[in-house]
């Protein structure tokens, strides 16, 4: 007589159904919509980031030099000017600022590179088309030995747009003639 045991072993045991491992075709075409969202909100967002940064950077490129100008002035006790540039030797005599700018020693305050003046700093052309363009027709900025800005014709921006026209992407660069120099967004103090 066979035993109870040794009749169960006998017995073929059932497979449980288990779902294979993996997705299906409606979960996979699910995470692909839900991705190709995702990643079309990171790129634009990606672009708005990227675009204020360069802007920002080159604003800043300017407001430095300019601060820079202004203490060589009073260090040296001289009189130190920045000016439109497209060589990095001479200046320009324009008002767009895109093309570039030097900073130099001018000791006669005659806003010229002379003969035995040190240019100190030359920044390149921005890219990407830029626009950055001086109110008042101003084309260069003398600091004097006490800190002032020589000459203007009171307070003056320097604006900056990039290609797209967007407006919350301008940028300001404000001069006045006790030397103050502070940078400006879209609709602050007359940035337009």
């Amino acid at each position: 007589m066979k035993s109870r045991a040794s009749t169960a072993r006998a017995l073929p045991r059932s497979r449980s159904r288990r779902p294979a491992p993996g997705f299906t075709l409606i979960e996979l075409m699910v995470a692909l919509t839900v991705g190709a969202v995702l990643t079309g909100l990171a790129v634009s967002s990606f672009k708005y980031v990227t675009n204020s940064n360069r802007l920002a950077s080159e604003v800043n490129a300017l407001l430095g030099d300019m601060e820079y100008a202004r203490a060589q002035a009073i260090k040296e006790g001289l009189p130190v000017t920045i000016c439109t540039s497209t060589n990095g030797t001479s200046c320009a005599g324009t008002t767009t600022w895109q093309f570039g700018w030097i900073v130099f020693d001018d000791p006669n305050g005659n806003k010229t590179v002379d003969a035995g003046e040190q240019v100190r700093r030359y920044q390149r052309q921005l890219q990407l088309g830029d626009t950055f363009t001086a109110n008042n027709a101003i084309s260069a900025i003398t600091f004097s030995r006490e800190g002032f800005a020589l000459g203007l014709p009171g307070t003056i921006l320097i604006t900056l747009h990039d290609t797209t026209a967007n407006t919350q992407s301008v940028r300001c660069l404000q001069a006045t003639i006790v030397g103050q120099l502070s940078v400006k967004l879209h609709g602050q103090s007359g940035c337009t």
